[in-house]
């Protein structure tokens, strides 16, 4: 049977408008600077970090703009903002320190000075600000448009050299220095100045497309964040090569078979996915980061802002080694070990669940009892350093692995998928936080040693965590709870260490679940097709399809998932995550 994957999800709006492309966005433009009566109007075009200004520059000159200036008329000198921002992005290769930073920091106060009374002098005609931070330099602008950028697009264009950082020119570094800057500085600071503009904002610029903008009113583009919130909804999957990538995805996700592999499906981390919006079949795209910032209450519920802040704490992605590698061998920090090194207030903790595994599939997980510590330490820098192969298994239990088992991995545990499984990895949302040990001696993508984080892990490693804990502990820990016509419900985890609750569905029929205040995450593990509907109407009824992961918001209440179909009558089964209460 074919492919029913959605890789292209949108919210269907019933109301609002979008603009496209530069003549229909700058026609709109136009209307609203048309009731401007006095000689200069001043346009500001604040940016996220990775949107093209070249782009804009061009694609703003239907304005008749007199002048138009950048953010190197504002921004203090690069070697200024490198002492800075150096002890948040750190000389580590991965790893930095989550910054406190504001764009005001990155602001030259003499530059503003002279820019201001630049444009004091300009009696007439349109004077354009473009770029980060423009906001701060002409604070009460004509017009303020915000040019909005999805993180996944952002990390495309560092691989390609197209950006660089908040006043730092890195295109020619590594991406994984771009991507650090980006994560532990640029992102945090555009984001805090984003939510104090949000109440100025004339409208919201999508730049993903290059040359091909979207425009929406701010109006509009948050009336259709509050209707997300309230109702079923995807973000934008995002799927990417790697190493160990394997060949399951490219049938079940219907992606291009000419791609040598795919290794991750990112289909809830709305840090950096996308939300599709769609009105009368035009689309518009927004960081999903941002339903989480201006909707935190309807999406996460009361208990998880207070707990969590405006972050989202649950991520779900695919993993696929099937025909692949093994993953890396690796481990994850503490609570403490995170807080104190890297400025998070939670750490990841995670599980497997099995999708689907071939025959001899395996999951390494857990220390192998009667190991010595110091032997097992001195063969990981020995590995590190290039001098031998690490033996993974004569220190690591290796367990098999099936479909629809479900391996827990609280922090501290060593772990990674085998070969020839694919893997929904459920987990708090601290991704980048992953300490390898070792590669199984390859290369990445780049053709460059992929980094090793040693030092780190033999921090954190929780030594207890042996051979009868684990199988006792971590694997398969099914519990029936209850059950009624049609389904049966059990508690597959996770473990008590964790803050996250699974709970796995079995149904023919109608299922009744409840948000109880709290945002749901599920995934479709097995079946073709269900809907989720709304026992009182609240919200239009939303079709699901295998393997795609789904949100409700804690706004929704409760809610019915059932089977449609060609194979109704057949099984199916969806495993949901909550945050566990206090």
């Amino acid at each position: 049977m074919s492919s029913n994957y959605d890789k292209y999800p949108a919210v269907s709006l019933h109301q609002g408008s979008i603009w496209k492309g530069w003549e229909s966005c700058l026609s709109r433009i136009r209307q609203e600077m048309s009731s401007l009566t006095h000689g200069r109007k001043v346009v500001v075009v604040e940016c996220y970090t990775g949107v093209l200004h070249n782009d804009l520059k061009k694609g703003l000159t239907g304005l008749g703009y007199q002048d138009f200036l950048g953010e190197k008329n504002w921004l203090k000198e690069e070697s200024e903002i490198l002492a800075l921002t150096n002890p948040d992005v750190t000389d580590d290769q991965v790893f930095g320190y989550m910054t406190t930073l504001r764009m005001e920091d990155f602001i030259c106060r003499d530059k503003v000075a002279c820019l201001r009374q630049q444009i004091e002098d300009t009696r007439s005609g349109v004077v354009v600000l473009c770029g980060s931070g423009a906001s701060l330099v002409w604070p009460e602008p004509d017009l303020l448009i915000y040019a909005d950028m999805a993180r996944w697009e952002i990390q495309l264009r560092m691989r390609k050299g197209l950006v660089q950082g908040l006043g730092v020119d890195d295109s020619a570094l590594d991406f994984s220095y771009q991507y650090k800057r980006g994560y532990f500085v640029d992102w945090r600071v555009c984001d805090r100045l984003k939510t104090e503009l949000i109440s100025r904002i004339d409208f919201f610029l999508d730049t993903n497309q290059s040359g091909l903008p979207r425009l929406m009113t701010r109006e509009d583009w948050l009336a259709a964040l509050e209707l997300t919130s309230r109702r079923p909804f995807r973000v934008v999957p995002y799927f990417d090569p790697g190493p160990w990538g394997g060949q399951w995805m490219k049938e079940v996700c219907d992606l291009d078979r000419h791609q040598e592999n795919f290794a991750w499906c990112f289909d809830c981390v709305p840090e950096e996915n996308s939300l599709m919006f769609e009105v009368d079949g035009m689309t518009f795209e927004t960081p999903a980061i941002n339903l989480v910032l201006f909707q935190s209450m309807n999406l996460l519920g009361n208990e998880i802002v207070r707990r969590f802040g405006a972050e989202f704490p649950i991520r779900f992605d695919l993993l696929d080694t099937m025909g692949g590698g093994n993953l890396s061998f690796q481990v994850h920090p503490s609570k403490e070990y995170i807080r104190e090194k890297f400025g998070m207030t939670y750490t990841q903790d995670e599980s497997y669940y099995l999708l689907d595994a071939r025959e001899g599939a395996s999951v390494f997980l857990g220390l192998r009892e009667g190991i010595r510590k110091e032997q097992m330490i001195a063969d990981l820098r020995r590995s590190a350093n290039g001098d031998e192969a690490f033996e993974v298994e004569a220190y690591v239990n290796r367990w098999p692995a099936r479909k629809h088992d479900h391996f827990l991995i609280p922090s501290g545990t060593v772990h990674c998928s085998g070969r020839n499984s694919m893997v929904l990895e459920i987990s708090s949302t601290p991704y980048i936080f992953t300490f390898k040990m070792w590669d199984w001696g390859r290369m990445g993508l780049d053709g460059k040693p992929r980094p090793i984080n040693v030092e780190h892990a033999v921090e954190v490693i929780n030594w207890d965590k042996v051979a009868p804990i684990v199988q006792k502990e971590q694997i398969n820990r099914i519990e029936p709870l209850a059950e009624g016509e049609g389904w049966r419900e059990e508690r597959t985890g996770l473990h008590p260490d964790e803050p996250l609750e699974t709970r796995r569905h079995w149904f023919t029929g109608p299922v009744a679940h409840d948000t109880d205040g709290t945002v749901n995450v599920l995934n479709l593990v097995e079946g073709r097709e269900a809907v989720v509907s709304s026992p009182d109407g609240y919200f239009e009824p939303f079709v699901v399809h295998y393997a795609e992961t789904f949100i409700i918001p804690a706004a929704v209440g409760p809610y019915v998932i059932s089977p449609i179909g060609v194979d109704a009558d057949q099984p199916h089964a969806t495993i949901k995550a909550f945050v566990r209460s206090e």
